[in-house]
């Protein structure tokens, strides 16, 4: 008989934030497969003789490729196990889950999904930063700032976003930080265009810095931030400076 995987959102963070159906699963699954973004408390619910596999992946280090993860996820299945396949925030928000799906489909094994809470949201919101308001925009858009290694070029037009997207919210790019920036002024943003960069969102380790689209990179560099963290462009930011902590 074989078994069953399924893909959870751990949230951004915060234990508190884990759903009731993902919190369920965790307690019962043979095995958890979990991502670095993942917050490693959640597993202290798990069952008795669980099986635990680090599948993490920070920057350029990998614990397992993506290949590895999928054919692991497609093994453990395959052998009669319930998998819990834990990922930050969702599983499909500019994460792999809906490749690793793919794999299991392909291998006609059973697969579910079970949404998490989203950082893209979750995380300027609890800094008081709401990503659409009445008064400033009634549209956002996500982004990933770090592309596949094996593209030359970005996929995303940079200069393009530059009026008409509303609040830019983008996910891993700090590395990224100066290009970014120099693109979108490039493309006719103005410099002084508010930004914030919060990292570890909803954990204690939250931090957030004000800053403008121009000193994206020089904020990162100044203030010592390190990934992970998002970077939210647009005057919804200025609102911190009014709402403040929300957690």
């Amino acid at each position: 008989m074989t078994g069953k995987v399924y893909l959870v959102g751990a949230g951004p963070g915060d234990p508190g934030l884990l759903t009731v159906k993902a919190a369920d699963l965790i307690r019962k699954a043979d095995v958890v497969v979990y991502d670095a973004l993942a917050n490693h408390e959640i597993l202290d619910s798990c069952k008795e003789g669980v099986v635990l596999i680090d599948a993490g992946k920070r920057g350029g280090n990998h614990t397992m490729t993506q290949d590895q993860t999928n054919a692991k996820l497609v093994e453990l299945a395959e052998a009669g196990k319930m998998v819990v396949r834990l990922k930050g925030g969702d599983p499909f928000m500019f994460g792999r889950g809906a490749e690793e799906a793919e794999e299991l489909r392909k291998a006609g094994l059973e697969v579910h999904v079970v949404p998490g809470i989203s950082s893209t949201i979750s995380v300027p919101e609890l800094c008081g930063i709401p990503v659409t308001h009445r008064d400033h925009t009634p549209l956002v858009t996500f982004l990933t700032g770090h592309e596949k290694a094996d593209r030359d070029e970005d996929r995303i037009n940079w200069r393009a976003l530059v009026g008409g997207h509303g609040t830019l919210v983008i996910l891993m790019g700090m590395g990224n930080a100066d290009h970014i920036s120099n693109e979108l002024i490039a493309g006719g943003m103005d410099p002084q265009t508010p930004a914030a960069i919060i990292t570890n969102g909803s954990t204690p380790q939250q931090r957030i810095e004000r800053t403008v689209v121009s000193k994206l990179k020089e904020t990162i560099d100044t203030k010592g931030l390190s990934a992970p963290g998002i970077m939210v462009i647009g005057t919804v930011a200025t609102l911190h400076d009014v709402l403040g902590d929300l957690r």
